[in-house]
Parts: C-alpha cells; structure tokens; sequence
C-alpha cells in the first residue's frame, strides 16, 4: 500500500510539471527572444539618435567616439553615412545573430547585431532554474507521499492487529484514534464491538455463575426428594414423591433456560414481539399471595395492550426480582405502571418504602451492594437480563423508590388515547 500511495502521487506530480513545465519553457523562450530582439532595436535606435545629434552639429562620428556608446563585449554596430566608409563598432559576432536597423534623420543607417548565443545561454540558465524547482517540487512530493503513506499505512497496520485481537478473545479497546476521521470512524467501531463483547461475555459468565447460584438449593431440595423415593417402599409416597419432584424439574428447567439462554447476544433471534399485559398479570398471579400473606397489595397501572420487544421469560424473570427486592426491602402497596417514551414500553416497579441511601443509589445494581442482610446478586442479575435482551433498567429515583425497566416497543396498531390509567 506505501508503495502504491507513493507511486501514485509521483505519477501525479510529474504529469503536473510534464505539462505546466513544458509550458513554461515554451513561453519563456518566447519571452527571452522577444526581449533580446526588443534591445537589439532600441540599442539600433539610441545610437541613431546619437548620430544623428553628432550629425546635425557638425561634430565627427568615427568608430573611437562612438565606441564609448556601444558595449562591446555584447553589441556589434556598424553605421553607414552617405558618402563615407561604414563606421564598426565592437567585436563582429561568429554564427547566427539578432539584428536591428534602425535609419537616422540625416540618412544614414545605424545596425546593430547581438550574438544569439547569449540568448541561448539565458534560456538555458532559466532552464535550469525551471528544472531545479521541478526537481524540487518532485522531492517534496516524494517526502510528503511517503508521509502520507506512513500516516494511513500504519493506523490500517494496527487496526488490523486490534480485529485480529478481537476475533482471538481478547475484546479489550484500545481506544487510539490517529487523526483521520475515516480511520477514527473504524477505531471507534472497533472499540464499540470490543466493549460489547466484553459487556456479553462477563454477562455470560455472570449468568452462568448466578444461575449456579440461584440453582444450589432447589437442587438440594429435589435430591432430598429423589433420597425420599429411595428411602421408602410405599407406591403411594413414591408416586406424591416423583410428581413434586418431577414439578421442580420443569420449574429449574425454565430458570435454567431464563438465566443462560439470555446471556445471548440479542440480535441471534430469541427477542419476539409480546404483550406486556401478560407478563404482568403472571407476576401478580405469581407473587399475590405472598404479598397477601405479609398483609400489603401489588397492583398495575397505566397503558394497556403495550407490546415490547424481548424474551418474555427474561422480561418476567427481571420483574421477578424488582418485585421481590420490594417484597423484602420496601412497604406498603406495590405498583407496576406501564407508559411509553418515544419507542420505547417503559415498567416501572415503585413502593411506599422508605427508598434507597443516598450513597446506596448510584451502586444499587453493583454485585455483593444490597442494603440488608442479602446476597446483593438479584437486581445486578436483573439489570444483565434487560441488558442482554436489548433493553436497560435503571433507578428512576430513590425516595419512594422507582425501577424503570425500558424496552424495545412495536407501533400500536390501535388508539391510545382511550386508555386511561386503571388499577387491574
């Protein structure tokens, strides 16, 4: 690529000074002959005058008074009066000459010759000059191509090796730029996709450690069942043993399913079109009696028939725990309220709790940050979930506390204007 880059620009280079210097030469050559022509006449002129002076006051004209006109290292004349010898002045040039004659008032004739050698010479010292600055110009060209190359050549070098990295599993940005905004577009891209696959793999690897977490102790639970069914003889006991534990394998297949499959990338085509209203009224089926049994209400509010983009088993599951971290930490009524901004469903999960440490809030979704006696896992599981489908949550505000989970929405095919904030 330097090579070509070089090759390139003195290709270009050398076509400009092919035609603009061939040019130059020409009018140049012109030019020196017209103005040595041009002299040869006025020399033939002024000397006509001054004969002609000499002439008209009766004063001799020979070669030795008029050698003080003439320079005679460059200049040959000779005057022809009537009726006398012609008079030369100056050396007789050898070769070809520039000559001029010029007739005086008294009728003589004054002719006056340049070798055209010293035009010659002329030409060619400005010849030289025109190729001393094309040669120039040919170098500077040289100098700044191989510059050139060097400041594309080796910003493509290291993005490169920054690709090569990326696809090697090392996704850390560089975050180099080199002055190009086209080479700075491609870096930034670079480094987009290196952070994101950076933020999916520790997601992944966050997921699979959470979900061997989360999995621990129902797996306990159904290997006590299995040790029941081993320990008894009774066909009855072995069939009510079998069928609850048969019910928590279903159930830890789907959190098995919820927890790594949606440690995806979202674009590989899990994400469907769903409604909203589902998932919420299962996680207030789901959660109404146990927050029936702590003597406090969950309710929903706001838009209806929303639909959203994402897994909707992720979308309950990040609910789910919303929910839950208002079941052990917050008060009084809960409230799922739906609304939209811009193209996007918005849920926000909210308490009459006391809310969230000024100092807790902004660490909220941090690993091993929880405000009581807990694991600290649940929201920051919560947020790689909406994050992995597409979506994002965030903390709205802290006093009352409020959740926003923000998702991806498809056009309502229907009115919005009738749907007015109910409780269901």
């Amino acid at each position: 690529m330097r090579r070509r880059l070089i090759q390139s620009t003195l290709a270009v280079v050398l076509v400009v000074i092919a035609v603009f210097g061939v040019s130059l030469v020409i009018v140049e050559t012109r030019t020196i002959s017209n103005s040595a022509q041009e002299r040869v006449e006025s020399e033939a002129v002024r000397l006509a005058s001054i004969v002609d002076s000499r002439l008209f006051g009766a004063q001799q004209v020979d070669a030795e008074v008029l050698s003080k006109q003439v320079t005679q290292d460059r200049y040959y004349a000779v005057i022809r009066i009537p009726g006398e010898s012609p008079i030369q002045v100056g050396t007789k040039p050898v070769g070809d000459v520039i000559s001029a004659t010029a007739p005086g008032e008294e009728g003589e004739t004054v002719t006056v010759q340049e070798p055209r050698s010293s035009v010659t010479r002329e030409v060619g010292r400005t010849l030289l000059i025109i190729a001393l600055v094309a040669l120039l110009a040919v170098v500077a060209a040289v100098l700044l191509a191989v510059r050139q190359a060097n400041r594309l050549a080796s910003p493509l070098t290291d993005l490169a090796e920054t690709a090569e990295r990326l696809g090697s599993g090392d996704p850390r940005p560089r975050h180099k730029r080199y002055g190009v905004p086209e080479l700075d577009r491609v870096a930034d891209v670079l480094d987009g996709s290196a952070e994101r696959i950076a933020r999916m793999l520790t997601a992944e690897r966050r997921l699979a450690a959470d979900a061997s977490h989360q999995l621990r102790t129902p797996l306990t639970a159904l290997s006590m069942r299995l040790e029941e069914i081993t320990l008894t003889d009774d066909p009855d006991t072995v069939k009510e043993e079998a069928t609850i534990a048969l019910t928590q394998v279903e159930r830890l297949t789907d959190v098995v399913e919820r927890l790594l499959t949606n440690s995806r990338d979202p674009r590989t085509g899990s994400a469907v079109s769903f409604d909203l209203d589902e998932v919420i009224q299962q996680q207030l089926a789901e959660w109404r009696p146990a927050y029936r049994s702590a003597g406090r209400a969950i309710v929903s509010s706001g838009k209806r028939h929303l639909r959203a983009v994402g897994t909707p088993g992720a979308v309950a599951q990040v609910l789910a725990a919303l929910i839950e971290n208002s079941l052990m930490h917050g008060g009084g009524t809960v409230a799922l309220r739906t609304r939209v901004t811009g193209n996007q469903a918005v849920i926000e999960v909210t308490d009459e709790g006391p809310g969230v440490p000024a100092d807790l809030g902004a660490r909220i979704f941090e690993r091993a940050i929880s405000g009581r006696n807990s694991t600290g896992i649940g929201l920051a599981v919560a947020r790689d979930l909406a994050e992995a489908d597409g979506g994002r949550l965030e903390m709205l505000q802290t006093k009352p506390p409020i959740f926003g989970l923000f998702l991806s929405r498809t056009p309502l095919h229907q009115p919005e204007d009738d749907e007015e904030p109910t409780v269901r």
